[in-house]
Formats: structure tokens, sequence, C-alpha cells
């Protein structure tokens, strides 16, 4: 299907282009529609054109090391996706899929092309538009990788875990377990000391009452804030396997070149004890 150039002005990729250079690429390009959950390409497939979201949504996704999938983009209205893998002429490392029924601009390397060689101006539009992408993905990266995990799990936190970890910590510490035995200590004295004008005489049925409603709310409570302890502590060992997976790759590579670099010293050494000799 054509494609319009009203189509073209609503994505931020093409923003910068004017009505000839839109006129001439709309000339070239595509509309195709797909429908929901239907694969637009797939992992290892030769890249033949990157994709521009008219309408809909899509999901990019990745399988990682460990054969997790892992979700990489969900471009939505005017973003675009496969770019890379169609300019360097590579097969995707990608797959992408509809969540919905999505309409979308397919753009291939001989359509940008055509447009940079009747409009070579184009193309500093479009490589302004990706520097600004490419920039604002950096700044992303860094703020992620600055960012403290428990720090993101403490922002996500509502008030009744909150409270849940309150109430954990306080239960938990000699300061609760001193003043709750002193409160004991006192309420049975006091009992025993006005003999029949107590309220709660010996065996002290109504302090066994109370006791039981404070166990049957507080091992809720705990419980709860156990499971987000579980939580913290499982996507701490995720994190240091993922640290020492990268350290474990980057000391690899320095073993790499250091094999390289002795390699090259001998040979050096060789050619040295070569023309002494000579």
């Amino acid at each position: 299907m054509a494609c319009d150039i009203d189509v073209l002005k609503q994505v931020p990729l093409f923003g910068l282009l004017d009505n000839e250079e839109l006129a001439v690429l709309a000339a070239q390009v595509e509309l195709k529609t797909f429908a929901q959950r239907q694969r637009i390409y797939k992992m290892g497939d030769m890249a033949r054109g990157a994709y521009v979201v008219v309408s809909g949504a899509v999901r990019v996704t990745t399988i990682d090391e460990d054969n997790q999938e892992v979700v990489v983009d969900q471009p939505g209205e005017g973003e675009f996706f496969g770019f890379a893998s169609m300019l360097a002429q590579t097969p995707h490392q990608t797959e992408a899929m509809t969540t919905e029924e999505t309409t979308c601009i397919e753009v291939d390397r001989k359509d940008i092309a055509v447009l940079l060689h009747r409009k070579p101006d184009a193309g500093l539009d479009m490589m302004a538009v990706l520097g600004r992408q490419f920039q604002s993905a950096q700044h992303l990266v860094r703020i992620r990788a600055n960012r403290n995990a428990n720090e993101l799990i403490e922002e996500e936190a509502t008030f009744g875990e909150r409270i849940a970890d309150g109430v954990a910590a306080f239960g938990g510490s000699w300061t609760f377990i001193i003043m709750f035995a002193m409160v004991l200590v006192i309420y049975a004295f006091i009992n025993l000391q006005l003999r029949g004008r107590a309220w709660d005489p010996y065996p002290f049925i109504l302090l066994n009452l109370f006791l039981s409603m404070l166990a049957a709310v507080q091992a809720p409570v705990i419980m709860m804030s156990q499971n987000r302890q579980d939580k913290k502590d499982r996507l701490r060992s995720e994190l240091d396997f993922d640290v020492n997976r990268r350290a474990h790759t980057e000391i690899q590579g320095l073993a790499h070149k250091l094999n390289i670099l002795g390699d090259r010293l001998g040979d050096i050494e060789d050619m040295l004890r070569t023309s002494s000799q000579m």
C-alpha cells in the first residue's frame, strides 16, 4: 500500500524533512498492516527493511545467554525498530511481534538511497534525529546503571509494605522484647496484688486472648515483610551473577589480548635475535 505524506509527517524520524523530501520518500516506502500477535520478523532473518509504527504496538524481544526471553523495546506510534540491522545489512538480533493490529511503514536501504540521491540534505536531518535518540538511550542506560536496585524496590513499595517492614523490624528487636516482657510482668503483678478485685485473675485468660490476637495479626505482617526480603535477596543474587558473568568475559578478553601481546613480543625477540646473528 502506498504511503501518504501526512503519515510520514507524524513520524519523528522524518520530522525534519521538508515536503519535497517527504514526497520522494513517500513514493518509495510501503504501508503494511499486521494482525494481532503476528510476527514481523524473527531472530536470524536477514534484515530486508526497517519499520516505523503508524498505529498499534510492537514487542521486540531477544534471547539472552540463559535462554530467557528479554523485552528489548516496545515501540509505539511514531517509533521505529529494525533500523540498525537494515543499515548494517546483518541478520536481526531480535524478534518483533505485534501485540495488537498494527500498521507500519516499511523502509529499506534502497528507499533511503533514493532519498539521499535526490535530496542529500535529508541525510543530515535523519542523522540528527537518530543522534538525539542515541543520546537519550545512552542517558537512560547511564541512569539505570548507576541506580541502586534496593532503592528501586523501596520506591515501588506500597504503604502497606512499608508498615509491614516497620512492624517486622520493631517486632524482631530487643527493644520490643524488653518492653513486652515488662508489660507482661507489670500486668501479672497488678492482677496478683488485687486478688479478688483483679479484672483478669490468674490464670490470666484475658491476657491470653490479647496475646493470641496479637500473634494472629503479627504473623501475616511479618510473613509479608519476609517475602519482600526474599525478593531483595533474589535480586541481589541476580545482580551478582550478572556482574560475575561480565567480569568473566572481561577477564577472558584481557587474557586473549595478553596472549596476542606475548606472541608479538616473541616475534620481535626472534627478529632481533636473527638480525644480531646476521
